[in-house]
């Protein structure tokens, strides 16, 4: 069981702006802040729901880009929707929603990559 990815992003007020859009139709927004006073060099955001975060970004001076990451939709709505606000948000597209039989016959998905260039994922299980 996943409890929570992170990774570093070059600017971090654009890539929070992001994923405040691009994930607000899965549900998720920002649960818990880390800042640099409390962190002594960087700041943090933890993406959630429920008061639990299990996203997080963050500053600093790490390698960029090469992250995939995969977000549960409720629905095929919800993924249709993620991608939209992701493009609107300033993402690059990455595979439109739709099936991917490959991985078995429900799974709907569309990939995103942000503006670190980590391939970002939203993705329903359930039938039609």
């Amino acid at each position: 069981m996943l409890d929570h990815i992170g990774f570093t992003v070059a600017d971090f007020a654009e890539a929070k702006a992001f994923y405040l859009k691009a994930l607000a139709p899965l549900g998720l927004g920002i649960v818990m802040e880390v800042t640099k006073e409390e962190t002594g060099k960087d700041e943090h955001a933890g993406f959630g729901r429920d008061h639990k975060p299990f996203f997080w970004i963050g500053s600093g001076d790490k390698a960029r880009g090469g992250v995939h990451v995969a977000f549960t939709a409720a629905s095929r709505a919800e993924v249709d929707d993620f991608h939209a606000a992701a493009m609107a948000a300033g993402g690059r597209d990455n595979g439109k929603p739709g099936l991917r039989p490959h991985y078995h016959p429900n799974y709907y998905g569309a990939f995103v990559i942000d503006h670190d260039g980590n391939n970002i994922e939203a993705v329903c299980h359930a039938p039609g």
